[in-house]
């Protein structure tokens, strides 16, 4: 009796490892329950077919904080705003120049919009070849889904990209309707471009332009985004009121020209003038402001 037990339990232990690694597999859709208690997630490919993890404390952002760019940012919410309230809206590629707030935008977005129901997945580059099992994991999710792909680009023969496409249009899976994809990128096309491109393009004997196969390859991806959206650099008017939005709100007691002076010289130290510049430039003033505060003396040694 004692070695028909004792079988009984290894058979036990065998049939409940063969159900966690069938688990690990096939993969299960998200619990609902994390959707509601938390607002961001990213996509964990390392084990099985991939996971949705949540991002404990999400750093999110306030859109009125984004100078400079009010038409692009206005345009993404308004595109946002007809996704909560599940009218027609578009899936989003935010391009343009480092540094001047296209990630930011959307970390905006998902604070705005969160309490109505918006959630955010991150997926990256290298994940993309999971891209129908995350949208096969995410249809009937009762929340308004983004699939946030971030600082997206993809380089000569790279073939990851058609995962994209073919999720974005031409796939005979259409995406669920409660997710919308929103990718940044540096590049408007996403793919490189090269003079040789431009040289296959031609005219045929009726004077109409055929872009070549290379370029018409690229801009099949970009395309299919319904709504594409520049983030511009700025002058330097604009850079200097995002540096006095940002003093403003840390708090900066420098005069109005030694706050620019010094955001000046940061920005052509940095060569960038940007949003980006400007934070950075203002929380390190912040930081040297505090410890001359708690020690004023000139050398700092008491």
């Amino acid at each position: 009796m004692g070695r028909f037990a004792t079988l009984l339990d290894r058979l036990d232990r065998m049939l409940a490892l063969a159900e966690r690694v069938l688990e690990e597999q096939t993969g299960d859709p998200p619990d609902p329950d994390i959707f509601e208690r938390h607002l961001a997630f990213r996509w964990d490919a390392s084990r099985g077919p991939g996971r949705v993890v949540p991002v404990e404390e999400p750093q999110l952002f306030d859109l009125d904080d984004l100078v400079g760019v009010d038409s692009a940012v206005a345009r993404l919410v308004a595109n946002i705003e007809n996704f909560v309230s599940g009218l027609p809206s578009n899936h989003v590629l935010l391009y343009g120049e480092r540094g001047t707030g296209k990630s930011s935008a959307v970390r905006g977005v998902l604070g705005r919009f969160g309490g109505r129901g918006l959630r955010v997945i991150e997926v990256q580059k290298d994940d993309l070849m999971d891209l129908p099992r995350v949208l096969a994991a995410l249809r009937g999710v009762p929340y308004r889904l983004l699939l946030f792909c971030d600082d997206l680009s993809f380089d000569a023969g790279e073939t990851r990209y058609r995962e994209l496409k073919a999720a974005l249009e031409g796939s005979l899976a259409a995406p669920p309707d409660n997710v919308r994809i929103v990718a940044t990128s540096n590049r408007r096309h996403l793919l490189p471009e090269s003079a040789a491109d431009n040289a296959a393009a031609r005219l045929d004997e009726h004077g109409d332009l055929h872009m070549g196969e290379v370029i018409d390859e690229r801009l099949a991806l970009s395309e299919r985004f319904g709504l594409v959206l520049g983030f511009y650099g700025f002058d330097q008017e604009t850079y200097l009121r995002i540096v006095d939005r940002h003093a403003a709100k840390l708090g900066i007691r420098a005069s109005r020209d030694e706050l620019h002076a010094g955001a000046l010289r940061w920005a052509l130290q940095r060569s960038s003038r940007s949003g980006r510049t400007a934070r950075h430039f203002t929380i390190d003033l912040a930081g040297r402001e505090a410890r001359e505060r708690e020690d004023p003396s000139p050398s700092g040694s008491g």
